[in-house]
């Protein structure tokens, strides 16, 4: 990382960016957070902590951003910013956008997340407490992700002498009717939700059942978040529930959900619990603490 007495490794530093309007910015509500995490994580190792914070600044965007936000919003000097740009501009993990006047992530940052999912480490460290909850509850149980408007099943654990249900790993189905989508939504933010949802058309049913709304969805959530777990009985299977609850990442954000699939007639005694304990080791085991 060039020191804080000499220029930035680029040909011409870039243009100062317009002042932010006025008001809040789009992370002015995170923007205290990610400061104190910054902070916390200085004391050990600056210039990484620093890095590693800008990099999450940017994967959290809807789009680029200007150097003076990413300064603002992470309570970074300029110069220390366009520094630390520089170095990553460099190793190809951010791009700068002279027109725009702003910055992006570069191909680096998307050859990082390829090989996360070519590694699948997500799979890896769920499968054995996946196991366990179908050792434990004696029904079967999986491991979903949330893609738009619709979850993809990665990890199926069929108990013993159960049948095969239609979440199979590579099963697409509309996050909204199924439990691991409802723990899912519900902990991401009102606003994301209500982009994935915005009209009545975005409201897949298959047995007409399930919400047909953004109202009806709401409710649901709201429910969600005040029990930590969410269920579904008869939406996407007739004749069988779910229960389910979210993986969360070390800043909260649900990458996933494990859910345990059963026949609605049966009786699964302190099911939501299972659940729930399976979901936080699974959280603690990709870095939540």
């Amino acid at each position: 990382m060039p020191s804080a007495h000499r220029p930035a490794r680029v040909a011409a530093p870039p243009p100062p960016a317009p002042p932010p309007p006025a008001g809040p910015g789009p992370e002015a509500g995170r923007g205290g957070a990610a400061a104190a995490a910054l902070s916390a994580g200085a004391a050990q190792v600056p210039a990484a902590a620093q890095v590693l914070a800008i990099l999450r600044y940017f994967a959290r965007q809807a789009g680029p951003v200007a150097a003076a936000a990413l300064s603002r919003d992470l309570a970074l000097p300029r110069s220390t910013t366009y520094h630390l740009l520089a170095t990553l501009i460099d190793a190809g993990f951010v791009v700068h956008l002279p027109e725009e006047r702003r910055y992006a992530l570069g191909v680096s940052a998307y050859e990082l997340g390829s090989g996360y999912t070519r590694q699948a480490p997500l799979q890896r460290l769920a499968r054995v407490p996946l196991a366990t909850l179908v050792d434990r509850v004696g029904q079967s149980a999986h491991l979903a992700v949330l893609h738009g408007r619709e979850v993809i099943y990665v990890i199926e654990e069929r108990a013993p002498g159960r049948p095969p249900l239609v979440t199979d790993v590579g099963v697409r189905l509309p996050a909204q009717l199924t439990a691991s989508g409802r723990a899912m939504l519900a902990a991401l933010p009102k606003a994301a939700v209500r982009a994935l949802f915005p009209d009545a058309s975005a409201f897949v049913k298959r047995h007409e059942l399930g919400p047909t709304n953004y109202a009806e969805l709401r409710r649901l959530l709201t429910a969600v978040t005040k029990t930590g777990h969410a269920t579904e009985d008869g939406e996407v299977t007739p004749g069988f529930a779910s229960v389910a609850a979210a993986v969360r990442d070390h800043a909260g954000h649900p990458v996933a959900a494990v859910a345990v699939t059963y026949p609605a007639d049966e009786a699964v005694p302190d099911l939501p619990p299972q659940v729930l304990a399976t979901a936080a080791e699974i959280s603690r085991r990709i870095g939540r603490r």
